[in-house]
């Protein structure tokens, strides 16, 4: 499946739920599998406490369908146990890949 699209989520773990959240992460590629249209995600730890998401998409219709899906509404639900500020999402445009 190519990629065309993309997004790159930048996390921060709240004080003390480090552990909590790359526990999340690792249990999101569950839900993460179920979503036809997600070419490739990774859950990545940049610091002690920061993480983040890397996923991409062969079109626009599956970059929003993964926003309003199931990691999305999981990550809501937790966000203000887990994250010590809004998660930053920035969508991509994949250039090139292998």
């Amino acid at each position: 499946m190519s990629s065309s699209v993309g997004l790159l989520v930048r996390l921060e773990a709240k004080s003390g739920k480090e552990k909590d959240l790359a526990e999340f992460l690792k249990a999101a590629l569950d839900l993460v599998a179920e979503e036809p249209d997600t070419s490739t995600w990774y859950a990545i730890r940049i610091n002690a406490n920061q993480f983040g998401i890397y996923d991409t998409f062969p079109h626009e219709e599956g970059r929003k369908a993964h926003l309003a899906g199931k990691v999305a509404k999981a990550l809501g639900a937790k966000a203000d146990e887990l994250l010590s500020s809004p998660p930053e999402i920035q969508p991509v445009e994949v250039l090139a890949f292998k």
